[in-house]
């Protein structure tokens, strides 16, 4: 790759709420959410990996206090363009409450709220409980089912004086 100043590695689009997003978003997030993307752009930066549901997407951390996210996947370009990849954003949003990750699984048409690998592997069931056979369990002794003779009464002998 050759991420020179200026020079521009990838295209760069947005899905129409992405950008209605952005110009939502304070002033100050704005100005360094587009810093960010001009860098993605020029591959000086890249976001970190999602992970389970959202496998193929990157996440940037857009102020310092890590409150904003923009969530982005990278995809061929248009034919007509003169990149081969571009940059796609999905969404510029505020993080609290996972605000971001649910927004982006609505846009990407997910029927139910988006996991990470982490919660997906802590909610599922630990496969050593879905491969071990079954133990039996004991049950009453057999002087307590109805029908069978009870065993004869051997009282203990009595100490003669």
């Amino acid at each position: 790759m050759n991420g020179g100043v200026g020079e521009p590695v990838f295209a760069l689009s947005f899905d129409p709420r992405a950008l209605t997003d952005l110009l939502q978003a304070p002033s100050d997030i704005r100005d360094l959410t587009l810093a960010c993307l001009q860098e993605v752009v020029n591959a000086q930066r890249f976001g970190l990996r999602l992970d389970g549901d959202l496998e193929g997407f990157r996440k940037l951390f857009v102020d310092s206090r890590k409150d904003w996210r923009v969530v982005y996947g990278v995809r061929p370009a248009p034919a007509e363009s003169v990149h081969h990849k571009e940059i796609h954003v999905v969404a510029v949003r505020p993080r609290a409450g996972n605000d971001v990750y649910d927004e982006v699984g609505r846009r990407l048409g997910m029927t139910r709220r988006p996991l990470s690998a982490r919660t997906h592997a802590a909610r599922s069931r630990s496969p050593q409980l879905t491969t071990r056979a079954s133990v039996p369990r004991p049950g009453p002794p057999p002087t307590a089912l109805p029908g069978l003779s009870r065993p004869a009464h051997n009282p203990a002998p009595r100490p003669t004086r």
